[in-house]
C-alpha cells in the first residue's frame, strides 16, 4: 500500500473536517464514497482511518481533481458526477457502502481559478462548468435564456428580491452585444445593485448561474436517492450544504425518506422513513467561520441507514 503522495492541500480547505469525520463512524473495513473529492481533504482522513481491508471511492467531474488523487490501493478516483453513484457502484460490484459523504460547497479553487469564470473577481470568459466536457456554459445562459427563464434562476437558485430586473437588465443589454465575460456581467448588474450589499448579491448572481450550468439541484435529487438505496443498515450519511434549497433537500430525505418531507407512517403511527436523523444539524464553530469564510454559510447534517 502506497501512501498519498500526490494530494492538493492548496485545492480547497475541507469545511467541518473533523465533524464530518465523527458523522461517518468510520470502520476501518468499511467502504465509503466521498462524493466531492474535490482537493482530497476529507477522502485522506478517511483514508487515514481505513485498515488495508477498507475501500474509499472518491467522485470528482472535474479533471483537475485528479491531479490530487491519492496514490493508495484503498483509493478508487472516478471521474462522475454524483448523480451516477448507484450507476458506478454497480460498475466496481460493490453492493452497498457504510458511509457517504457529501460536501456540496463551490471548491475554493474553482474561485479562485480564473479562467474558469466562477468568480466576479476575474475578468474572465462566462464558463462555470465542473464538467469541462459538459455543453452548457454561463455565457449560453446569460446570453440565450429568455427574460423569465433568468428570472426563475436568480429567484430560486439565487434568492435575489431584484430577479426580475437583473434578467431585464441582461436582456436588454445583448441586444447591443453579446455579454462574453464575468467583467463584463458584472459591469452591467452593479448599477442595479444597492451598494452595501453590492458584493454579496453579485455572488448570489454567479452562484445562481453555476446552479443552472451544473444541473445542481436535479444531480443532488439523484444523488440523494441512490445514496439512501446504497447504504447498508446502519451506514451514515453525511451531507455538507451551502443553499437553503438543496439544505431543504437532504433535511427531507433524512427526516421522511422523500424529497418533499411526506411522513408515511404504518399502522401503529410509526415512521416509515429508511433513514434516521443523527443529533441536531450543526454549523462551523466561531473559530473555523473566521479561519475561512467559506464555511459561514455551512450546514452538516448526518443520517444513519435504519434496518429494512
Amino acid at each position: 500500500m502506497s501512501v498519498c503522495t500526490k494530494m492538493s492541500y492548496n485545492y480547497h480547505t475541507p469545511v467541518m473536517l473533523q465533524e464530518a469525520l465523527e458523522g461517518l463512524r468510520i470502520e476501518p473495513s468499511g467502504v465509503y464514497a466521498d462524493l466531492t473529492f474535490g482537493g482530497g481533504g476529507h477522502s485522506r482522513e478517511i483514508l487515514a482511518r481505513l485498515s488495508p481491508e477498507g475501500h474509499l471511492y472518491g467522485f470528482d467531474q472535474d479533471l483537475d481533481a485528479l491531479a490530487g488523487a491519492p496514490e493508495d490501493e484503498r483509493f478508487t478516483f472516478v471521474r462522475s458526477n454524483f448523480r451516477y453513484l448507484r450507476n458506478w457502484m454497480q460498475y466496481y460490484g460493490v453492493e452497498g457502502l457504510n458511509g457517504i459523504l457529501a460536501d456540496l460547497g463551490v471548491s475554493s479553487h474553482h474561485l479562485d481559478e480564473g479562467e474558469r469564470g466562477f468568480s466576479f473577481r476575474f475578468d474572465a470568459p462566462l464558463d462555470m462548468r465542473m464538467n469541462q466536457r459538459a455543453r452548457l456554459t454561463a455565457r449560453t445562459v446569460v446570453n440565450e435564456y429568455s427574460e423569465a427563464q433568468l428570472t426563475d434562476i436568480f429567484r430560486l437558485y439565487g434568492e435575489l428580491k431584484q430577479a426580475h430586473r437583473l434578467a431585464q437588465t441582461i436582456v436588454k443589454q445583448r441586444t447591443t452585444a453579446p455579454i462574453e465575460t464575468t467583467g463584463q456581467l458584472a459591469d452591467v448588474l452593479n448599477p442595479f445593485l444597492g451598494r452595501a450589499r453590492e458584493k454579496k448579491d453579485l455572488a448570489k448572481v454567479f452562484q445562481a448561474l453555476r446552479i443552472e450550468v451544473n444541473g445542481e439541484m436535479e444531480a443532488l435529487r439523484q444523488m440523494l436517492g441512490a445514496a439512501t438505496e446504497m447504504l447498508l443498515p446502519g451506514g451514515r450519511l453525511v451531507v455538507l450544504t451551502y443553499h437553503s434549497l438543496e439544505d431543504r433537500m437532504v433535511k427531507n430525505i433524512m427526516r421522511s425518506g422523500n424529497l418533499e418531507g411526506n411522513l408515511e407512517q404504518d399502522v401503529y403511527g410509526r415512521t416509515l422513513a429508511p433513514l434516521e436523523p443523527v443529533g441536531k444539524v450543526r454549523v462551523a464553530s466561531d473559530e473555523e467561520q473566521n479561519a475561512n469564510p467559506r464555511s459561514r454559510s455551512a450546514k452538516l447534517r448526518v443520517a444513519e441507514r435504519v434496518e429494512s
